[in-house]
């Protein structure tokens, strides 16, 4: 069955990737221009920009995690550790907790590096803690201070001292882009610290979060089966490249170190047999609206 075929990465897989990385570089680059001019409306589409922007670098990211976006392993996180610098993500940590996530999915080990908790019942409320999760902030600031005192550890699992030893380097570079936003401040520049990464940062938060909710929510988290705990969203082709095939979840998931652009060729055998597969984002987000107005009426009843 093609959908299970491990694949290695070729020179062209690798191309693919790089322009992936150059046509984020040009847009982060349009982001701050827009977001440095003098206009309201046209600053803040450049803010929106970036924030979308530094949110499909996450998503670029996650590639790096699989190592299935270069032909030598090395480069994966000399890469990914800068994709996830703007939101502040450890490359190294995500890439632990995140392959846990692959292999316990759909048993009580299960647990993301992005704290959502699809085994929970979906009402508004959990819907706007996710979206505005900003305490993730807190909880980055107590790992880079840990760090800094040595006492970083990790509270998942198991931990080899080596990945240890690269999460703690990471969360202490973190300092890095705090002291010289700090520094530009205190000269007079807020306004470009503001516009360039602060306020992204918040509005990236909620876009994450509704790129990432297809994922699992409203499958069978129960079984370990992939072609029921986990959903494939056809999509377009801007869907396909802004999420970085993310929509082609159960194709992830069946073989998660092939490239991501060939999910494409196994999304027909998805479709014939994984349970939960739509045709475009636009029908699992009315689902989801349909779901979490259903569960937050009948916690009212209980309540009420």
């Amino acid at each position: 069955m093609l959908l299970y075929a491990r694949e290695r990465v070729t020179r062209r897989d690798q191309r693919v990737f790089l322009t992936k990385l150059a046509v984020a570089a040009a847009l982060v680059a349009a982001g701050a221009w827009l977001a440095l001019q003098d206009g309201l409306l046209t600053s803040a589409a450049g803010v929106v920009l970036l924030a979308a922007v530094y949110t499909h670098m996450v998503e670029l990211q996650h590639q790096c995690l699989h190592h299935s976006a270069f032909t030598s392993a090395r480069w994966h996180r000399l890469v990914g550790v800068p994709l996830g610098a703007p939101l502040l993500v450890s490359y190294t940590h995500y890439r632990v907790r995140h392959l846990q996530h692959h292999k316990h999915l759909g048993t009580p080990l299960d647990s993301e590096f992005f704290g959502f908790d699809p085994r929970r019942p979906l009402t508004w409320r959990l819907l706007a803690s996710g979206a505005f999760d900003y305490g993730r902030l807190l909880t980055v600031a107590r790992d880079v201070a840990r760090s800094w005192r040595g006492s970083w550890s990790y509270e998942a699992g198991e931990i080899s001292p080596r990945r240890r030893r690269e999460v703690a380097a990471e969360y202490k570079a973190m300092v890095l882009p705090v002291l010289a936003a700090t520094v530009l401040a205190a000269f007079g520049q807020g306004g470009p610290v503001l516009e360039l990464w602060l306020l992204p940062l918040l509005v990236a938060a909620p876009l994450h979060f509704f790129l990432e909710l297809p994922e699992h929510i409203l499958c069978d988290t129960d079984t370990t089966d992939v072609l029921r705990n986990t959903r494939s969203i056809r999509g377009s082709w801007f869907s396909t490249w802004y999420t970085n095939g993310n929509n082609l979840h159960v194709e992830h998931h069946a073989a998660m170190t092939v490239s991501i652009n060939r999910l494409r060729e196994r999304h027909d055998e998805v479709s014939r047999y994984a349970k939960f597969v739509e045709r475009g984002y636009p029908t699992f987000y009315l689902a989801v609206l349909k779901e979490a107005a259903r569960n937050s009426g009948r916690s009212e009843g209980r309540t009420a």
